[in-house]
């Protein structure tokens, strides 16, 4: 059983959370912790009194973070259109990343830590495969675009929202590129 902070010491975990948040969200997930830190008004040893590195901090931000995908994957599949529901679930989840360079880092790569990030993009058993599945089942995507599409598809526009530098023009041409050869016509 998890025990009961003091209330100095919550304040101090909320605010170290909030300025991870805000930190990472900046700077992608090697923004230093001491500037986590500072930015939260404690020591570099009060943050490691609550998480023990990076990881276990980068565990409590990113679920939170990615969370948003839920909202993003139940207006999918309740979306009359399904090839507007899939790519207003890409352009969402895209725009998310674009947003937040922790959450765009954190999908191309593994951060120290127990988030799986694959998986909590895949959350709520298959919902993201669902998406998928139901605009393949339309007839208006592509019937090889699979899963692992997706994957590759997700990592691919990562990069793109990197070198964007900020400029959701740019990753938003490209991903027409790619929608226009996904969609059967």
């Amino acid at each position: 059983m998890p025990r009961t902070l003091r209330a100095d010491a919550a304040r101090n975990r909320d605010r170290l959370l909030a300025a991870a948040r805000e930190l990472f969200a900046e700077q992608g997930v090697d923004a230093p912790l001491e500037e986590v830190a500072r930015r939260a008004g404690v020591s570099i040893g009060t943050l490691y009194n609550h998480f023990p590195n990076r990881g276990a901090l980068l565990d409590q931000v990113l679920p939170e973070r990615l969370a948003e995908l839920d909202v993003l994957a139940a207006a999918a599949l309740v979306d009359a259109d399904p090839w507007h529901g899939f790519t207003a679930f890409l352009d969402g989840m895209f725009a998310m990343q674009a947003r937040d360079r922790a959450v765009n880092e954190a999908v191309t790569r593994n951060p120290v830590g127990a988030v799986g990030v694959a998986a909590e993009c895949g959350r709520a058993g298959g919902v993201v495969e669902s998406i998928v599945a139901r605009a393949r089942g339309a007839g208006v995507l592509r019937a090889d675009f699979g899963p692992a599409d997706l994957a590759t598809l997700i990592w691919a526009m990562s990069t793109v929202i990197t070198m964007s530098a900020g400029d959701d023009a740019v990753w938003r041409r490209h991903l027409g590129f790619v929608l226009d050869g996904l969609r059967v016509r």
